[in-house]
């Protein structure tokens, strides 16, 4: 045998060692390749997933943070999200609190026309009554408004039928207040001293109305 042929052997076999090696560590590439075995979540994540879900499928924090779970009143908050998807409870009492002492004042100073569209009919008149019994006396009021302390839901119900909902905050507010006379005389309160106030409010709306103002139909401790 030549040297040339024995040499052209010695090419042949290293170039079939050398394709054999390629195809362990590359693999073969006939046909369709099977997709990548998915990797399996490890422990915490798998939990942190169950962490996910139990919170999408939960309960509706904006009820539950401010009426028990379970309550009438949740399920009565729960059917004005129903009847208007756009309700929010906790835009509700944000709105609630600028409405206190909007309305306070306003009767207070005896000026009740600019919060006229937040009062029904009843409350209206009996705030009326008492402004205008101050003017028949000479009284007046000089009251200053600190702040409000605490502020809750306290109830809610809603009727289906008429989709009417209505909805009492607690109020624990801070205020000076002194009624003076005719003559400037103090006759009652202190212009200095600090006076508690412990309100229940009551507010009601039709759900799913044009108007979107809360009207205050209910005043109490």
């Amino acid at each position: 045998m030549s040297n040339a042929v024995i040499q052209l052997l010695v090419l042949a076999a290293i170039a079939v060692f050398l394709i054999l090696r390629l195809r362990s560590v590359l693999g073969s590439r006939e046909g369709f390749e099977k997709p990548p075995v998915p990797l399996q979540p490890s422990a915490a994540e798998k939990a942190q997933r169950r962490g996910f879900e139990v919170i999408e499928g939960g309960p509706d924090r904006d009820i539950s943070d401010h009426a028990p779970d379970g309550s009438e009143a949740a399920h009565a908050l729960a059917a004005m999200k129903m009847a208007e998807p756009g309700f929010s409870v906790s835009e509700f009492l944000q709105g609630a609190r600028g409405a206190y002492e909007m309305i306070l004042m306003a009767f207070e100073n005896g000026d009740l026309d600019k919060v006229r569209p937040f009062l029904s009919e009843d409350v209206l008149e009996s705030f009326e009554a008492v402004v205008e019994a101050r003017r028949e006396q000479g009284l007046t009021v000089e009251a200053t408004f600190l702040g409000i302390r605490e502020l809750a839901l306290h109830d809610a119900a809603f009727d289906r039928d008429t989709r009417q909902a209505d909805i009492s905050v607690r109020y624990v507010g801070e205020m000076t207040s002194a009624v003076r006379n005719a003559e400037g005389e103090i006759v009652e309160g202190d212009p200095k001293a600090v006076k508690k106030m412990r309100d229940v409010w009551t507010f009601s709306r039709q759900m799913g109305s044009q108007d979107p103002n809360w009207q205050l139909v209910a005043t109490g401790e």
